[in-house]
């Protein structure tokens, strides 16, 4: 995630048969970034929240994306950069941001979620909808 070479053995363990066509001379992308932190769904370590919280930031999208979903699964406090992501330029960005919302926020963050309700894509309203029930649910007879 931090754009280190961790390995050949690392890199085909993370990203299965289409981390070969990177190590043939494939241009990676954003690809190891993005299977370093889908890896932290499965395995983790305290030291890795920092990186997963920077990677809330990084510029390409599906590692937002991925990164607002180990947030949400690590219970990492990083619910003033997942607002900010509630107005990010990319749909399943947005989704992500809210998602993680819900599950790390307060009810002082329905307002961000609230306003995904106004989103002119249908699946971003959806899942701002979701997002705000799951989030009410955490907090029953405070919202």
């Amino acid at each position: 995630m931090s754009g280190n070479n961790e390995g050949e053995s690392f890199l085909l363990l993370v990203g299965g048969e289409h981390a070969q066509g990177i190590l043939d001379g494939a241009p990676p992308l954003y690809w190891p970034e993005l299977w370093g932190t889908r890896a932290l769904l499965y395995v983790w370590h305290d030291s890795a929240a920092p990186a997963v919280i920077r990677a809330l930031s990084n510029p390409a999208w599906r590692v937002r994306e991925m990164a607002a979903r180990v947030v949400a699964e690590r219970d990492l406090p990083a619910a003033s950069e997942l607002v900010a992501m509630t107005a990010d330029d990319t749909p399943r960005v947005r989704i992500a941001a809210a998602r993680a919302l819900a599950a790390v926020g307060t009810l002082d963050d329905l307002d961000a979620i609230r306003a995904l309700l106004k989103d002119p894509l249908l699946e971003v309203r959806r899942g701002a909808q979701q997002a705000r029930d799951a989030l009410r649910s955490r907090f029953p007879g405070d919202s």
